[in-house]
C-alpha cells in the first residue's frame, strides 16, 4: 500500500532541508575566518640525506583582506606557526585577496609588518603567487617588474625567491630550497605568460644535497624531475569547497589529482597545502585553513601522518 506523506511532513521536510542549507552556508562563512588546523606530514622522500631531520612550516594563500583575513587573523597564524618551533618557514604566495572576496582592502605593508614576526632558525623564505601579480595594477600595466608584495616582504627581511635557490644546513647536513617564479602572472590572449624557469632554477644547484622546491601552482609538478626530493605547492585552497574528498572546481589541469595533500607521481612527491584564505567566492567548506607541518627525516617518517596517494601520469603538461 502506498502511503503518501502528510502536508505537515512535507512542510517539515522542507523546513529541515532549508535549515540544513542555511546552517551549512553559515558554517562555510565561518570556516575561513575562525578555524585553523595543523596538518602534519612525515613522508619518506627520495634523495633524502640520512640523519637530516628538518621541521618545516608551510604557509600558503593568505589572501589578506577584510572580513575573512584581517590582521588579527594573520597574527593568530603567526603565533600558531611559531608555537610549532619549525626549523624553517616557507611561504607559497598569494598574499592579497581579490576584489570579489574583499569588503575592505588591508595594505600589504601592514600584512608584512605582522608576518615579520615569524621565527625560525633557518629563516622565513617566500615565493609569489598569481594574485600577487593580478592584484598589482602597476605590475599588470608593465610599470614595474617587482610586485608590491615582494617589496614589502623584503623590506621586512623575508626574501622572495623567483627562479633562485639557496643552500642551507641543519646539524651539518646541507640541503637546498628552490623558489620558482609564478606560472600565471599575466594573461595574454586567453593564455598565461609565466615567469617560471624550472630548468634554469634547478641548474643553479651545485651538489647532490636534497632539494625542496617551492611552487605556487601545482601543475608544474608534471615536469619536476626526480632530482627534487619534495615539491610544495598552494594555489588550489584544497578545492576551497570540498565534500567527501572531492572538489567540484579546481584551478589545475589535473583537477582533484592535484587539489590537495600528498601526491606521489612516479616516485616523485608533492604536498599541496589547503592554505588559509578564499578566492572568487567568500566561502570555505570541508577544507579548513591550515598550517602544513613537515617532519622530514624524523623517525616518525616510516609512516605518513597523512597518507600520500599515487596518481597516474597521463602525459598532459601545463601549457
Amino acid at each position: 500500500m502506498l502511503i503518501l506523506p502528510s502536508r505537515r511532513q512535507v512542510l517539515g521536510g522542507i523546513g529541515a532541508g532549508a535549515a540544513l542549507g542555511l546552517s551549512t552556508g553559515a558554517y562555510a562563512l565561518f570556516e575561513p575566518r575562525y578555524r585553523l588546523v595543523v596538518t602534519r606530514y612525515a613522508p619518506v622522500l627520495p634523495r633524502w640525506t640520512p640523519g637530516l631531520r628538518l621541521r618545516v612550516a608551510v604557509l600558503a594563500d593568505f589572501h589578506v583582506g577584510e572580513p575573512f583575513m584581517p590582521l588579527d587573523r594573520i597574527a593568530e597564524i603567526v603565533d600558531a606557526t611559531n608555537a610549532l618551533a619549525p626549523d624553517l618557514i616557507l611561504m607559497l604566495g598569494d598574499y592579497p585577496a581579490g576584489p570579489s572576496v574583499t569588503f575592505r582592502k588591508v595594505p600589504l605593508l601592514e600584512f608584512a609588518r605582522v608576518v615579520e614576526g615569524l621565527r625560525a632558525p633557518l629563516g622565513v623564505h617566500a615565493i609569489l603567487g598569481n594574485h600577487d601579480w593580478w592584484d598589482d595594477a602597476e605590475a599588470q600595466a608593465g610599470l614595474s617588474d617587482v610586485t608590491e608584495a615582494q617589496r614589502v616582504l623584503e623590506a621586512r627581511g623575508i626574501p622572495v625567491m623567483e627562479n633562485t635557490v639557496l643552500r642551507l644546513e641543519k646539524d651539518g647536513h646541507p640541503f637546498w630550497i628552490a623558489g620558482l617564479g609564478d606560472q600565471e602572472p599575466f594573461v595574454k590572449v586567453g593564455n598565461y605568460e609565466g615567469r617560471d624557469d624550472l630548468s634554469g632554477t634547478l641548474a643553479r644547484i651545485t651538489d647532490s644535497a636534497p632539494v625542496l622546491l617551492m611552487v605556487h601552482e601545482p601543475d608544474i609538478f608534471l615536469d619536476v624531475p626526480d632530482r627534487v626530493s619534495l615539491t610544495l605547492a598552494g594555489h588550489t585552497h584544497g578545492g576551497q569547497i570540498r565534500l567527501f574528498g572531492y572538489s567540484p572546481v579546481i584551478p589545475s589541469q589535473r583537477g582533484n589529482d592535484f587539489a590537495y595533500g600528498h601526491v606521489v607521481l612516479k616516485n616523485r612527491h608533492m604536498i599541496v597545502s589547503g592554505g588559509f584564505g578564499v578566492s572568487r567566492v567568500p566561502v570555505r567548506l570541508g577544507v579548513p585553513p591550515e598550517i602544513v607541518l613537515l617532519e622530514l627525516g624524523h623517525p616518525v617518517a616510516s609512516v605518513d601522518l597523512v597518507p600520500g596517494r599515487t596518481v597516474p601520469d597521463d602525459g598532459r603538461r601545463p601549457g
